[in-house]
């Protein structure tokens, strides 16, 4: 049940041959791809590339049409209960429930995980102060500003000690101080916690040079390596420059 090795620890996720239509409307083709952990992954792709897609079947609110997922060595379909334990989540929308605290919307999901109750308080104190909003713990998230209201996202996601991180555009719509905070923030955590992570994203600047990146266009993995891998082979100067090369668009974000 892909416990016993050194596999199953060091491939967060394993998506092999990955094709999922609407109808006539192929929306992924022949997706391939693995994340290592301990590493960061950025997702680009403009609007209708197939990263929700993707997160929808790797989260299993999809089923998979055609192709294999593995999460930590547990096959989505098959394993589906061990598969997503390892799996923490952050979506674009926020699941949040406004109306209840900070405290009380972390807990909630501590339940959820079956922890105990010593176990839970540990487990939110450690990520809150983490991402310093231990003080609004008791605060209604309908208070919080966007930037806030993600860091507790974050920290729920956090919470059960996934060995996956997925991060469904999480900085749409939030201040540039915010978003860096968010972006530095999860680099960090990759590099102390050696938890993998996987960001989509259209932004070019949430892209460090020591990131994995794979770009998808229209459903179909264009690059997949490092940047400097990725500049190499499209013989560009800046992953602005690169995706547009990729994706034959004529209009790139700037890098910052």
């Amino acid at each position: 049940m892909g416990r016993g090795g050194e596999t199953m620890s060091a491939t967060a996720l394993s998506v092999q041959d990955l094709t999922f239509s609407y109808g006539q409307k192929k929306a992924l083709d022949n997706v391939s791809f693995q994340i290592s952990a301990g590493e960061c992954t950025l997702l680009l792709g403009e609007n209708g590339a197939g990263k929700s897609t993707l997160f929808s079947l790797i989260t299993h609110l999809y089923d998979t049409h055609s192709g294999h997922i593995e999460l930590c060595g547990f096959d989505i379909q098959k394993q589906s209960q061990q598969a997503l334990a390892r799996l923490g989540v952050v979506f674009q929308q926020t699941t949040l429930d406004m109306d209840l605290s900070v405290i009380q919307n972390l807990r909630y999901h501590t339940a959820l995980h079956g922890m105990s109750g010593k176990l839970a308080n540990q487990r939110i104190q450690e990520e809150l102060e983490r991402l310093q909003m231990y003080d609004r713990r008791n605060e209604k998230v309908r208070q919080l500003n966007g930037g806030h209201k993600r860091r507790v996202e974050i920290a729920r996601a956090l919470l059960h000690k996934p060995s996956l991180l997925l991060l469904d555009e999480p900085t749409v719509g939030l201040d540039i101080p915010s978003r860096q905070g968010i972006v530095e923030y999860v680099h960090q955590l990759v590099t102390d916690k050696k938890i993998a992570v996987l960001w989509a994203s259209h932004l070019m600047d949430e892209v460090y040079a020591s990131d994995h990146l794979i770009v998808l266009h229209r459903g179909q993995i264009k690059a997949n390596g490092r940047v400097q891998e990725v500049l190499q082979l499209t013989q560009t100067e800046n992953v602005a420059a690169a995706f547009a090369n990729l994706t034959k668009s004529a209009f790139a974000h700037i890098h910052g």
